[in-house]
C-alpha cells in the first residue's frame, strides 16, 4: 500500500470513530433527555396522586363532619315544635298562679280550654312529625298491641281488645310505642 492510501484509510477510520463517537454521544444525550423526561412525568403523575389523595381525604372528613351534625341536630325542627307546646303550658301555669278565690271558676273553665288547645296542639305537632297514634279497635295485633292482661267479658270475643290502658305510637312505619291493652278471654 502507498502511503496516501494507508492515510487515505487512516482518515477514513478517523472520520468513522469519529462518526460513531458522535452517534453514541447523541445516542446517550436521547437515552439522557428520555429518561429525564419519564422522570419528570413520573414527578407529575406522583404529584397528581397526592394532591388527589388530600383532596379525598379532606372529603372524606368533611362528610364525617356533616354526617355527625346531621344526626346531632336530626331533631331540631321536632324540638321548635315542641317549644310552642311548653310555651303554652307556661302560660296556663302562670294564670293558675294569678288566680284568686274569687275567679277560681273563670281560671278553671279558661284552664280546661287551654289545656284542650295546648293537647290539640301537640298531636299537630306529632303528626306533622309522622308520628301517629296506633288505633285499638277491635281486633289485636301482635305487631302494635302489648296485651298486659286478659279480663272476662260477655261482651267481646276471645282476643279481642277490651280496653286501652295506654296509648301506643308510630312514628312513620315503625312502632315507637306498642299500645297497652288488655283483652277478652
Amino acid at each position: 500500500m502507498s502511503k496516501e492510501t494507508e492515510k487515505d484509510l487512516e482518515q477514513t477510520q478517523n472520520e468513522e470513530t469519529v462518526e460513531e463517537t458522535e452517534t453514541s454521544e447523541a445516542e446517550e444525550g436521547n437515552e439522557m433527555s428520555e429518561l429525564e423526561a419519564a422522570k419528570a412525568e413520573a414527578a407529575e403523575y406522583k404529584d397528581k396522586y397526592i394532591r388527589a389523595h388530600a383532596d379525598f381525604e379532606n372529603a372524606k372528613k368533611r362528610l364525617e363532619k356533616d354526617k355527625a351534625n346531621a344526626v346531632a341536630y336530626a331533631n331540631e325542627s321536632f324540638a321548635k315544635d315542641i317549644l310552642a307546646v311548653i310555651d303554652s303550658f307556661e302560660q296556663a301555669l302562670a294564670s293558675i298562679e294569678g288566680a284568686s278565690e274569687e275567679n277560681s271558676g273563670e281560671v278553671l273553665e279558661k284552664m280546661k280550654e287551654g289545656v284542650k288547645l295546648t293537647y290539640e296542639q301537640l298531636k299537630k305537632v306529632l303528626e306533622k312529625n309522622h308520628i301517629k297514634e296506633i288505633v285499638c279497635d277491635k281486633d289485636f295485633d301482635p305487631e302494635v298491641h302489648q296485651a298486659i292482661m286478659q279480663v272476662d267479658s260477655d261482651e267481646h270475643e276471645s282476643g279481642d281488645i277490651v280496653q286501652v290502658m295506654q296509648k301506643g305510637y308510630t312514628i312513620k312505619d315503625r312502632v315507637l310505642r306498642p299500645a297497652m291493652v288488655s283483652t277478652a278471654k
